[in-house]
């Protein structure tokens, strides 16, 4: 397995670690509970440093990523971020991403650390009619992701720029602990507000140990694995192997929002199907009335105790206190206000169908 540039420093924190993606990544530090508590109310610091980077450069460099992603690239200006998919040409994903815009015909793409050569090898592959300069950096850079409601109060105490007022789904490059340019995109994966650090290998230690050396009047905490997944549970984010494949429709997966439908891209001609005839299943939210985690592969039942779906995503919510997963569902059968159960092959238990997001940021 591949390890990160701070491989060392998760074992001496008494890391649980585990295989993630072909990287030994920290599952947790000690209490799930309370590391998904800090991100929620304080600031918590994650290393997601097996995803992958990919940058884009070059005159022709906006409409080869035009043609790659579901959502509008052209819309993007110098500094601002985009969330994205690529898509196949059966209708399926290929894998989500977010884009960067960095400056005028340069970008910067974060893909999952599980899909990055199959991404590589797509790109390359629709390369061929625009001749753009990729590069594949995903073994250089490190990815520290600093998410919660202080991430901002502590980043401006390590860097002399005023994260107050970058936007959402921004990105900047600028000094963090004494590192010089170093880009920092106000994204993440917890629904709280939060930033991503993108650095050299050499430089991440310095960084992450300013972050913890600054951090501590907000009571900042390591978090693992394991809370980044209860906290996108609850924001109904979709993690790609779960929700989304390659054989699921990004419309079905509620992620029309991200699909361009006045431009045609790769893989368009079957989505577009799909919005305009509607799609057999669609993905919801799913809150247990008993003591039952939903998990993945468990079947949703009707009254009747029919099959109408599958749990893709379960958790324990900190934040609700109760168990909640994400599904999918029939969609003749998406009703409210109906009786539901899921079935684990050991237990049926009663549940209610819940719109996601769980809960608000």
């Amino acid at each position: 397995m591949k390890k990160t540039k701070l491989y060392e420093i998760h074992k001496s924190l008494g890391a649980n670690m585990t295989n993630f993606a072909g990287y030994e990544m920290p599952i947790s530090y000690g209490s799930i509970m309370k590391e998904h508590n800090c991100v929620r109310n304080s600031v918590g610091v994650f290393d997601v440093s097996h995803m992958g980077e990919f940058l884009v450069e070059g005159g022709n460099a906006e409409n080869f990523l035009q043609y790659c992603c579901s959502n509008d690239v052209k819309k993007l200006f110098n500094g601002r971020a985009q969330y994205n998919y690529f898509a196949n040409l059966n209708g399926g994903i290929i894998d989500d991403l977010i884009v960067y815009k960095l400056e005028e015909n340069k970008f910067l793409l974060v893909v999952n650390a599980s899909n990055i050569q199959k991404d590589w090898e797509h790109l390359n592959f629709l390369n061929k009619k625009f001749n753009v300069e990729l590069k594949n950096i995903s073994n250089n850079i490190s990815l520290l992701s600093i998410q919660g409601p202080n991430s901002t109060k502590l980043l401006n105490k390590i860097s002399d720029f005023n994260f107050g007022a970058l936007n959402n789904y921004m990105n900047c490059v600028t000094n963090i602990a004494g590192i010089k340019k170093v880009i920092v995109g106000s994204t993440g994966y917890t629904g709280a507000v939060g930033y991503e650090i993108y650095c050299d290998n050499k430089n991440v230690k310095q960084i992450w140990d300013t972050l913890f050396n600054e951090g501590k009047e907000f009571n900042v905490l390591p978090i693992g694995l394991a809370a980044r997944d209860s906290l996108r549970i609850e924001m109904g984010y979709c993690l790609y192997g779960n929700e989304i494949d390659e054989n699921t429709s990004p419309i079905q997966a509620g992620l029309s929002w991200i699909t361009k439908t006045e431009t045609n891209f790769y893989g368009s001609n079957r989505i577009n199907e799909d919005i305009e005839n509607g799609c057999k299943y669609m993905i919801i939210g799913i809150k247990s009335e008993e003591r039952m985690i939903p998990r993945n592969g468990d079947v949703i039942l009707n009254s009747d105790k029919n099959e109408i779906g599958r749990i893709t995503s379960g958790t324990f919510s900190p934040t609700l206190k109760i168990p909640i997963g994400i599904g999918f569902i029939f969609k003749d059968n998406l009703n409210y206000d109906d009786e539901i159960f899921v079935n684990n092959k050991r237990k049926t238990f009663k549940a209610k169908i819940s719109s996601l997001p769980f809960i608000r940021s």
